[in-house]
């Protein structure tokens, strides 16, 4: 089978562009496996980055349209590259797709091999699937970045959200005290997910009710991110994958901010599936939409409040 069915766009743009056509299946490359795809996940704001449309992440590089876009996979690998032996014919992997490559929204991806880990057992590919991007943000940010230790307290931004809620999660697992900002109406999800306080964002200054942190988790930027910096301890570290922290805001050269962007990591994967199976950490998933629909649902990303990832459901298996 030379085609398949594919969510393309042939220009830069929104979700306008894209399209729901028949597409040239994938062909490994050098260190590839193709995936049969099961179910994908979409992010917002993906269709405004310079690496959906060019081959480098300043938008300096060469277009690569028509794109597909869609960086989460789950799914069954169906062949082999040169030089590939690993993962097996028929496994269930699941993984991040790097940004500069097509994405999932398709019935068939071209993916390094290398970054793909064993689907988490138990979990269905819908559920994998929303996995990917939130978790190893929150396990980099958390873990690679802050190097979050037993005791600690961190405070989540955004605790409702795809990232964050993975976030104070993760932060639970790994022994934290969590407090979380959300809106009222999600207070106690974000309870239920491992925070011991939640703030309502809209009902107050949360420099007002938090103090002493050793971890700030920022999803939201902003004046958000500005005060987070009077509510670190010494030593403290204000960790934003929205945009860079200010230096000249922090309180003192004790606490520092820093500023990173998630990457395909299978052994961070791997981790967070021994979290999965242990019940420690759930995936959130806001609704799940046919391929077909994929353009209506990067649209509502835009104006839709939502706990945790949308979904598209590519085939059964």
């Amino acid at each position: 089978m030379d085609t398949m069915r594919a969510v393309r766009a042939h220009r830069r743009g929104g979700p306008e562009q894209l399209v729901y056509e028949t597409a040239p299946r994938p062909q490994p490359g050098p260190g590839d496996v193709v995936v049969a795809v099961r179910a994908a996940s979409i992010t917002a704001g993906e269709l405004a980055w310079d690496a959906t449309w060019t081959d480098s992440f300043d938008g300096s590089g060469q277009e690569r349209t028509p794109v597909i876009p869609a960086h989460e996979v789950s799914g069954v690998v169906v062949e082999h590259g040169a030089g590939v032996t690993a993962p097996a014919l028929g496994a269930e992997v699941y993984g991040l797709i790097p940004f500069l490559r097509d994405g999932a929204a398709a019935e068939y991806v071209a993916v390094p091999a290398g970054i793909l880990a064993a689907k988490p057992a138990g979990l269905d590919h819908r559920s994998a699937a929303a996995v990917p991007l939130p978790a190893l943000t929150a396990w980099q940010g958390l873990v690679g970045q802050a190097h979050l230790e037993s005791g600690q307290h961190v405070l989540v931004h955004g605790g409702a959200g795809g990232v964050g809620s993975f976030a104070v999660q993760i932060a639970a697992a790994l022994g934290a005290r969590v407090t979380a900002t959300a809106s009222a109406r999600d207070t106690e999800f974000v309870a239920g997910l491992g925070a011991q306080n939640v703030i309502d964002y809209a009902g107050g200054r949360f420099d007002d009710h938090v103090a002493d942190v050793d971890v700030v988790f920022d999803t939201v930027g902003g004046d958000t991110q500005t005060r987070s910096w009077t509510v670190l301890r010494p030593g403290g570290v204000l960790v934003s994958i929205v945009t860079p922290p200010d230096p000249r805001a922090a309180p003192g050269p004790a606490a520092h901010g820093v500023f990173f962007v998630v990457e395909p990591d299978r052994d961070g994967l791997d981790s967070i599936s021994e979290l999965i199976t242990s019940g420690r950490l759930s995936p959130q998933i806001d609704r799940v939409v046919p391929l077909a629909q994929t353009r209506a649902a990067y649209e509502a990303l835009n104006g839709e409040h939502r706990r945790g990832k949308v979904v598209i459901h590519v085939a059964d298996g």
